[in-house]
């Protein structure tokens, strides 16, 4: 029997604001919230889900794990994503077909052009 993916655990120092990110971003839904955690997905019966977690740490180091988003026009959502709070960061990638950006708390992801790699 195989396992099926229904969460991606953030840790963070902001569960909110990372929350309103990313939701805006993917176009999820603000689905559950307390102090030290937000849930955001498509809806509630639909997986996978993202849950942002409190911690007291800060993020240290390049992610070993990142999201790539694949846009039908990926120099628009990357302006798109910026406006939202994404910056752009040089993980050494580089010159490549995506583009690497950090979330607002610096979590890397990459905006991939068209079908992918």
């Amino acid at each position: 029997m195989a396992s099926s993916w229904n969460w991606l655990v953030v840790d963070c120092a902001d569960p909110r604001r990372l929350a309103e990110f990313w939701s805006r971003a993917l176009d999820f839904k603000i689905l559950e919230e307390d102090a030290e955690s937000v849930t955001v997905g498509l809806d509630e019966g639909t997986y996978p889900k993202l849950l942002f977690l409190r911690v007291p740490e800060p993020k240290t180091g390049k992610n070993r794990l990142h999201l790539d988003l694949t846009p039908d026009d990926q120099e628009a959502e990357v302006e798109r994503l910026l406006a939202l709070g994404a910056r752009r960061v040089d993980i050494g990638q580089g010159e490549r077909p995506w583009t690497v950006l950090a979330d607002p708390e610096g979590n890397e992801f990459c905006v991939l052009q068209g079908e992918g790699l």
